[in-house]
């Protein structure tokens, strides 16, 4: 999977969600990587964390080769709840990468080690409280408005994170391939001097429209075979 998105962003598989008829399931804007040109790709691997690194463990040690821990901390910003050692014990588990609904620290430390992470932010403190653990804790993770579970897959890249459903996975990675090459074809004609607008047929856009106002630019493009919109 993280081969197939390689040479794809997620606005491609966003792209890709909505020509498949799929949910597009991005994770709020303020969840980045933890350095430029971080990516990641993989079966989730929910935990829902209550104060204790423990439950990162626990879900690690049921890890499948190329799983993504999705960390599920609500939210919060007045503490971190994965730091390097975390990282490290993931890292060994074959995980591939991590993502937190939340915060991490020992960033410099995470940086050396390599695995791809995307969070909320830093902070130098982690957690004070120990709450009672949800009896679906290792089965369901939130992340903003959505909840996920091993029945998804993953997806992040520098425009942020995006989840699909694994049974989908394989169906919008090829339209998003499909998506990638027209796109990429449409950039080359633009630095040759044909512009978008010309592509597009832009002024034949503009005269059906003002023959028939119901007309929209994605009913257009759908005709031509522009990307822009799906």
């Amino acid at each position: 999977m993280f081969d197939r998105f390689a040479t794809l962003t997620t606005p491609h598989l966003a792209d890709a969600c909505l020509r498949a008829g799929v949910a597009v399931r991005c994770a709020p804007t303020g969840l980045r990587a933890i350095a430029p040109g971080v990516r990641v790709a993989g079966r989730v691997l929910p935990a829902a964390h209550a104060g204790s690194v423990d439950i990162f463990l626990e879900a690690v040690a049921s890890a499948q080769p190329g799983d993504v821990l999705v960390a599920d901390n609500g939210g919060r910003l007045d503490e971190a709840c994965i730091g390097d050692l975390a990282v490290l014990d993931a890292a060994a588990g074959g995980v591939a990468g991590i993502v937190i609904w939340g915060l991490h620290r020992d960033s410099v430390d995470i940086l050396s080690i390599g695995m791809p992470l995307f969070s909320l932010g830093a902070l130098p403190s982690g957690p004070q409280r120990l709450d009672p653990r949800a009896p679906d804790a290792l089965v369901a993770a939130r992340v903003g408005e959505w909840t996920v579970t091993q029945s998804d897959a993953v997806f992040g890249d520098e425009d942020g994170v995006l989840f699909v459903p694994l049974d989908r996975a394989d169906e919008v990675l090829e339209l998003a391939a499909g998506i990638a090459v027209t796109e990429g074809r449409q950039a080359d004609e633009i630095r040759v001097g044909r512009s978008l607008r010309e592509q597009v047929h832009f002024d034949d856009f503009l005269a059906a429209r003002a023959a028939d106002p119901t007309l929209t630019f994605r009913d257009h493009l759908r005709g031509v075979g522009g990307e822009i919109e799906v």
